[in-house]
């Protein structure tokens, strides 16, 4: 029979850590600039600054060369939004990042133009 203190183990799941260890137990980013669409972009390509860590310099590797939405950040490193926003905030508080306001519906292009510029590429 085995013991009833080993049952929470989950060989599979392998070792796990909450969010607010990886944030530090912040639950809040220090600026609120952050929503799931806004684009990051890296300041530059140097991912080894003093004081990051490994989620840190994953953000910037991830980053690195095309801006990627919070909800990319989120998905493509396997952590929770807001765990993403408050390491952004890190970053952007340390210069490592930028940030950029996706396009604004108004200022995307017609949908219409769209069809039109792909019917003619089928044309081709």
């Amino acid at each position: 029979m085995s013991d009833p203190d080993d049952t929470w183990w989950d060989e599979d799941a392998g070792p796990i850590v909450r969010s607010f260890a990886r944030t530090g137990g912040r639950t809040r980013p220090s600026r609120d600039e952050f929503n799931l669409i806004t684009l990051i972009i890296t300041a530059d390509d140097r991912t080894d600054r003093p004081g990051l860590e490994p989620e840190h310099a994953g953000i910037l590797r991830l980053c690195a060369g095309n801006p990627l939405s919070v909800a990319e950040i989120a998905a493509k490193s396997d952590l929770p939004p807001t765990v993403v926003k408050v390491l952004l905030g890190d970053l952007l508080d340390m210069g490592a990042i930028h940030t950029r306001a996706p396009i604004a519906l108004a200022d995307a292009p017609d949908i219409h133009v769209l069809q039109a510029v792909l019917d003619g590429i089928r044309r081709i």
